[in-house]
């Protein structure tokens, strides 16, 4: 079986969904993307037991067949080679690959496609059309703040929660809460799943620059989502997410507003004198100033700034971790933020003075015991 193909354009393809193959992957097959010829259209699968991307391209062929590809291998070549056409030559009995191109010819050894796991297949009425720089948004507004702590599963993805007026995606790893709300988005029905972090990372990086409308369907078990040539079926994580509302503190008496980069730049100064072990940096809040200091101890290492802000509420002192705060600060767009505290032993919620009328978006971080010096 042969068919030909431009090498860029295969190139392309291979890389949009190279994400999904693991380096050490459990079953040894894994390591291969599976090639499906029918009727002059190239099905590319990779997957990982848990997440399979699928693209598709046109090539010239006369006969239909299947086979797995080593993906390293087969990669490199194509990324050494000029743009131009190659022909595959595949044996479906000794799974041999050959590739004959301009500059030469280039033995590959496949294996059975048979042994390729299949893909999912998503059967279910809960379907929702999300416009791709949407869920671009979305993603980068809250994938940073994930957990990685494999003992909290249901933490380690994105909650994501429709309802008959918007859709909001969650993310927290226990210090930081992020909140990102879609007023743009009416999925009409009640439902929540939980993505995991790999899913939408491979999104994030595959999501057309374009606008374009991204399908997405899901039920108990997997969820699909498609656009353009590409699909990517994740399995769902099937946990219950923590109470994500009650945490949020309702009454915040005192409230903060400051220019975002005069903050985010003196956080950062401020930074480099904090402990390495906590990174603690500490805001004392009083009239129209706001003081922010760090110490060393173990380096007699300290650091303070003045900045000027509009303040309501009681003085007050309150610490956090400088690397959450420049974490929240630099995913934020707004000029100026708010911050929102109650007492130094509660959670502060962070968020931009002017949100967009279609996007709410609440950064939530708990604060860090504060050091005893004066």
């Amino acid at each position: 079986m042969k068919f030909i193909v431009s090498s860029s354009a295969l190139l392309k393809q291979l890389q949009s969904i190279n994400g999904v193959v693991a380096n050490n992957p459990v079953v040894p097959i894994l390591e291969n993307f599976l090639f499906e010829i029918h009727d002059g259209t190239l099905t590319i699968t990779a997957s990982d037991l848990e997440t399979s991307m699928i693209t598709e391209l046109t090539v010239e062929a006369k006969e239909n067949g299947r086979i797995a590809a080593p993906a390293r291998i087969l990669l490199e070549t194509l990324k050494n080679l000029p743009d131009q056409p190659v022909t595959f030559t595949l044996d479906e009995e000794t799974y041999t690959i050959e590739l004959s191109s301009a500059n030469g010819r280039y033995k590959l050894s496949g294996e059975n496609a048979t042994d390729f796991p299949k893909v999912p297949v998503v059967k279910s009425q809960n379907s929702i059309e999300i416009p791709s720089n949407v869920l671009a948004r979305a993603i980068n507004k809250t994938i940073f703040a994930v957990s990685t702590d494999e003992l909290r599963p249901a933490m380690t993805g994105i909650f994501v929660q429709l309802s008959a007026s918007n859709i909001t995606f969650v993310a927290t790893d226990g210090h930081r809460l992020l909140r990102y709300r879609r007023n743009d988005v009416a999925p009409g029905d009640t439902a929540s799943i939980i993505i995991p972090r790999k899913a939408f990372t491979l999104l994030k990086s595959t999501l057309p620059s374009e606008p374009t409308s991204v399908r997405v369907e899901f039920n108990n078990s997997n969820a699909f989502f498609s656009f353009e040539n590409i699909r990517l079926v994740c399995r769902l994580i099937d946990e219950r997410y923590p109470d994500y509302e009650n945490v949020i503190p309702a009454k915040n008496p005192n409230k903060l507003s400051i220019d975002r980069y005069d903050l985010l730049s003196s956080v950062r100064r401020i930074s480099i004198y904090s402990n390495k072990t906590t990174h603690q940096v500490r805001l004392k809040l009083a009239g129209s100033e706001l003081q922010i200091s760090a110490e060393d101890l173990d380096f007699s290492n300290e650091a303070n700034e003045r900045l000027s802000c509009q303040y309501e509420g009681e003085d007050m002192e309150i610490g956090f971790n400088a690397k959450f705060l420049l974490e929240m600060l630099n995913n934020i767009d707004s000029d100026e933020v708010n911050l929102e505290l109650s007492t130094p032993n509660r959670a502060g919620l962070l968020m931009p003075t002017n949100n967009d009328d279609n996007e709410n978006i609440l950064m939530l971080v708990m604060p860090v015991m504060l050091n005893n010096y004066v």
